[in-house]
């Protein structure tokens, strides 16, 4: 089974977007039981609350629930457990390998560097184009489920 985090930095829009997102793609795929995937956040600010409503309703435009889903912090334990920490910007890169120190290093990837692009996902939260912030992630996460069944990760 191939355990997958994504990360970023409040988890209440891109991640949760890349998580239901990266979940759909697999069960298109009809690999469901091939993967875990969940989200997480790098700082306190969101804990508990819900998918931020211009993230949940992009993801309803395209047939995707993320009901249930609140924040959580990601914290070391999730290094040990997860084969994969995706972070949507360099940001967040940066905080993940501050918080959980150069022994996970090799897990700790940006999302969009798997479909060939060396650029970070912009917040929307910031921005408020939640349509580029959902075809990026799209990109990424189809580049990413591609890579691991041709084994490239």
């Amino acid at each position: 089974m191939i355990k997958i985090l994504f990360v970023c930095h409040g988890n209440i829009c891109r991640s949760p977007m890349a998580e239901f997102v990266m979940k759909d793609l697999v069960k298109k795929a009809g690999l469901e039981k091939q993967f875990e995937i969940a989200s997480a956040a790098t700082s306190c600010e969101e804990i508990g609350n819900p998918v931020y409503p211009p993230a949940r309703r992009k993801l309803q435009e395209h047939g995707i629930s993320c009901a249930g889903k609140t924040a959580r912090r990601m914290d070391k334990r999730d290094s040990a457990y997860f084969d994969l920490l995706i972070g949507m910007d360099r940001y967040n890169l940066r905080n993940m390998e501050r918080m959980l120190g150069p022994d996970h290093q090799d897990k700790i990837h940006l999302l969009l560097s798997f479909a060939g692009l060396n650029r970070d996902i912009a917040d929307p939260w910031y921005t408020g184009n939640f349509d580029e912030t959902y075809d990026d992630v799209l990109t990424g996460c189809t580049a990413l489920l591609r890579c691991l069944r041709e084994g490239k990760e």
